[in-house]
């Protein structure tokens, strides 16, 4: 029996998806959803592009398409598996082994993105679970995503070779210029990933200590780990983000810095939020700047992280006059009495100080961020343009800017990141 068993007669959807055997040797597979994407060949051709790494390679494609679907993006999904078969045969000598599926044949309804992931990512760990390798690769990308040459040496070298690991957020990043978008499409891809880097370092400044980004396509995850955190979750929105959110506080979760994943800055209305939604909506409203965060509410934050040493500390009184020194957004957000409960219970349940700051941010999760994010922006922060918001935030971290032009602070933050620097 493999390390799967379990998992695989209790939470999988599908029989099966994949009839031949995997390589002994396979230690890296790639699950890349598809809905109506007849030109994946592009993907295709880039993963063939990279350098081959010491362990096998597969990568399984789950095409798939939501209950809504339109005639043509059946048809389209249709012509996808056509150039993945075609593809195949004149890719015949390709280092890795590629599959896929058809998952709209199935009758299974609420195809979305989450949906398509956990197919693919349940056949992986079948797969593993045949050759019981529990430290096997799960990545996972998008089918219009390109990646750095490097992207699976850099995976097996840094995550899949090293015992300790167990999943990892991969660097992305965008395009900004070039010709197969409208230039207006550049500029706000720009705005919403300076978004994403602004609202990274807001928690860095935070003090909160777990920075990770959730992009779906430019996340990793052991075979094992995967299993014991329950397996991916089947919403059509926000998949990673919640997912990420099980893996975190099982240790062993880092950033991969050292390749790089490009996903598209393509506009689409095909879930609720995301990159596609808010390129989307930019463009649709001819929408000049971005909103986002005020720093005040990264400055709540930070008063309120900085100070949890002291809780572990106090009894119900002291939670009370800590509470009672909150300030406004953080003060309405927290109830007090449930505050002083949960702390109490945190604190009841640890043995010490380093327990009690890993339990507390468990519970002060990025969830819970951004919860207390959207709560103080409604009731009394008001959202501010994205470049403002980023050069301020540099200049409270004590890092002085020249200029506040999105695109250099997109780069430099870039940079800041990749660096393994935050603000």
């Amino acid at each position: 029996m493999g390390f799967a068993s379990a998992y695989l007669e209790e939470r999988i959807l599908f029989p099966q998806i994949v009839k031949e055997e995997p390589d002994k040797q396979t230690g890296i597979i790639v699950i890349i959803p598809a809905y109506n994407e007849p030109a994946i060949n592009k993907l295709l051709d880039s993963l063939a592009s990279c350098i081959e790494p010491e362990c096998k390679v597969e990568v399984i494609v789950i095409v798939n398409a939501p209950d809504d679907a339109s005639v043509e993006s059946i048809e389209n999904n249709r012509l996808t598996i056509k150039n993945i078969e075609s593809w195949k045969k004149e890719n015949s000598n390709c280092f890795f082994r590629l599959f896929s599926f058809l998952a709209v044949q199935t009758s299974l309804t609420g195809w979305g993105v989450g949906l398509a992931r956990k197919t693919g990512m349940d056949e992986a760990v079948r797969r593993f679970s045949s050759i019981n390798n529990p430290e096997g690769v799960i990545l996972n990308l998008d089918a219009d995503c390109l990646v750095a040459t490097n992207y699976f040496v850099s995976v097996c070298n840094e995550l899949f070779k090293i015992k300790e690991r167990s999943a990892c957020s991969i660097c992305f990043e965008h395009p900004l210029s070039g010709s197969e978008f409208p230039p207006d499409i550049y500029r706000y891809i720009t705005l919403y990933e300076l978004h994403l880097r602004y609202y990274l370092q807001g928690l860095a400044y935070s003090g909160f200590p777990y920075l990770f980004h959730t992009v779906g396509s430019a996340i990793a995850v052991k075979a094992l780990p995967y299993v014991k955190a329950g397996g991916m979750n089947r919403r059509q929105a926000g998949e990673d983000f919640y997912f990420i959110q099980k893996l975190v506080p099982a240790g062993g979760y880092f950033n991969l810095n050292s390749t790089t994943v490009f996903p598209s800055p393509r506009p689409s209305f095909r879930v609720p939020f995301g990159t596609g939604a808010s390129i989307g909506k930019l463009t649709e409203e001819n929408k000049q700047s971005l909103l986002t965060y005020n720093m005040l509410a990264f400055k709540e934050l930070r008063y309120f992280f900085g100070m949890v040493d002291e809780f572990f500390n106090c009894n119900p009184s002291g939670l009370k006059a800590h509470y009672n020194t909150f300030p406004s957004g953080l003060k309405s957000f927290l109830v007090e009495k449930e505050w002083i409960e949960k702390i109490a219970e945190i604190k009841n349940n640890t043995s010490g100080l380093p327990p009690f700051r890993k339990r507390f941010f468990e519970w002060f999760n990025m969830f819970r961020i951004v919860k207390y994010l959207n709560y103080v922006h409604r009731e009394i922060f008001e959202k501010r343009d994205v470049d403002v918001s980023a050069k301020e935030l540099l200049e409270n971290s004590g890092i002085k800017v020249k200029s506040a032009d999105p695109h250099e602070l997109l780069i430099y933050f870039r940079k800041l990141e990749k660096s393994g620097n935050y603000s």
